[in-house]
């Protein structure tokens, strides 16, 4: 028994010395990562777009992301071409909203093809109708969920400009969005709804299952 006692006495002195090492490791890391971006865009000229400075708009959004953990997802939208900085970055956000949409389309077909291969069932070709209501309908359901980060914008040197937006969005808050954009598209498909509930439960996965 005093072995006992005596080890986890020893545990609870050691402990917390390994947990304060791997915090400083990571902390180590996250600056790392910060300070590679930042040469990553000095290097390819590009600026940022807004009243701050590029280092804290990009420290800014490490730290969101290290808060949510795995909760945390970045979308990214580019214009690639544009000679109005706003318009530019207005057609920034959509793309991040399509590309979220796309994204999210591309797995749920991905998993309900899969699906119904392991259990022998061809797909119908109503599915293709309800993939792509699926992806419209994720379209307006993310585009609320998606908060800005930052902007960066690139002089191309021949009058235009290429604009980057960045986004986190919660993956609590996406799953809702995305089950909101699945009932909307499950009502016109009679084919989906017959699998409703394995589709709702693809849905709810997200893009890291």
């Amino acid at each position: 028994m005093k072995k006992i006692i005596t080890l986890i006495l020893a545990l609870a002195f050691v402990m917390p010395f390994y947990a304060d090492a791997a915090n400083k490791q990571l902390e180590k890391a996250r600056k790392k990562e910060l300070s590679q971006k930042l040469k990553e865009y000095k290097k390819g000229g590009w600026t940022i777009l807004g009243s701050r400075t590029l280092e804290f708009s990009l420290a800014n959004h490490y730290d969101k992301l290290n808060q949510l953990g795995e909760d945390g997802h970045e979308v990214e939208g580019i214009s690639s071409s544009t000679k109005s900085k706003n318009i530019g970055k207005q057609s920034a956000i959509n793309s991040a909203v399509i590309t979220y949409a796309q994204e999210a389309g591309s797995t749920l077909q991905g998993r309900v093809l899969a699906d119904m291969a392991a259990n022998g069932v061809e797909p119908s070709a109503e599915f293709d109708n309800f993939y792509a209501a699926y992806e419209r309908l994720v379209e307006k359901e993310i585009r609320g969920e998606l908060e800005p980060s930052y902007t960066i914008i690139h002089d191309n040197g021949n009058g235009s400009f290429e604009v980057r937006s960045y986004f986190i969005v919660s993956e609590k808050a996406a799953s809702k969005a995305r089950q909101r954009a699945l009932e909307g598209a499950l009502k016109d498909s009679e084919a989906a709804q017959k699998i409703g509930d394995k589709i709702s439960g693809f849905v709810r996965e997200g893009f890291d299952k």
